[in-house]
């Protein structure tokens, strides 16, 4: 369709086919470390479906607060398991780090998703103290995007929102109505005003977007929009792309975890 060349990513990285493969690795033996010391809490479940559970991390010392981390795949794709590793820089400076997964498109609306990770959220904050920053990757920046909005989350847990990192978010989802893939997603003009953060005023609470030079332009202009839009800051990364673009996560002294846990 019209769009599908603008929202491809693979076909413009070089070695995109190993990616998926490297952070499944990379993602088990993180776990593999966390549970030999004790510092994981595997599966812990948020709703009644099999999908809405999540990993959590802990540091090794005092909790300095809450970290959520929320994977992307166009809201069809990956489960927490592929990701665990990214939680080492912020577990690394004292944080809990949860890793919800969530029902897939075209099982549920995106709207749905919105509705599961805030319910990851609310669950994981009760129980973890002190302030929470959120950071999400495309779909994933979407959805904590969405959670900086009033009204998404409770608003005792939407008041201790420290920081929000939309990582190459997908914040105005009007375009891929123009792709084939919206015979899953199955957006129509009311979800994409909806679920569009950019299409919404500014939240209020500290956000900074942020996305890879190498990105395809679709994404660096969805990434300043959003900013532009809510008035935020957008951090482009020289010589990233939207694999690697969150590389930055797993490194405690990284500029990307200095600027999620400020």
């Amino acid at each position: 369709m019209e769009l599908d060349d603008a929202y491809a990513n693979a076909p413009y990285i070089t070695g995109a086919a190993e990616f998926p493969k490297r952070w499944a690795t990379e993602a088990d033996a993180f776990r593999k470390r966390m549970s030999v010391t004790g510092r994981a809490r595997l599966g812990v479940m948020y709703g009644h479906g099999s999908r809405q559970a999540m990993d959590l991390f802990l540091p090794d010392g005092p909790i300095a607060g809450l970290v959520v981390f929320v994977h992307g795949g166009y809201w069809m794709k990956f489960d927490r398991s592929d990701w665990s590793h990214l939680a080492n820089g912020a577990r690394a400076k004292g944080f809990a780090v949860a890793m919800p997964s969530y029902d897939l498109c075209p099982r549920v609306r995106i709207s749905d998703i919105t509705r599961q990770i805030a319910d990851a959220v609310t669950v994981v904050a009760h129980e973890i103290n002190g302030p929470i920053h959120l950071a999400g990757h495309s779909a994933g920046g979407h959805l904590v995007a969405r959670l900086a909005e009033p009204g998404v989350l409770p608003e005792d847990v939407r008041a201790r929102l420290k920081r929000v990192l939309p990582i190459s978010p997908v914040a105005d989802l009007r375009p891929l109505m123009k792709t084939s893939m919206n015979r899953d997603l199955k957006i129509d003009e009311a979800e994409a005003e909806a679920e569009s953060p950019m299409l919404h005023p500014a939240p209020g609470v500290p956000v900074t977007v942020w996305v890879g030079a190498d990105e395809r332009p679709a994404f660096v202009e969805q990434a300043n929009g959003l900013a532009k839009a809510w008035g935020c800051a957008c951090v482009i990364e020289p010589d990233r792309h939207h694999f690697d673009v969150i590389d930055g996560l797993g490194a405690p002294d990284s500029a990307m975890v200095t600027r999620l846990l400020e």
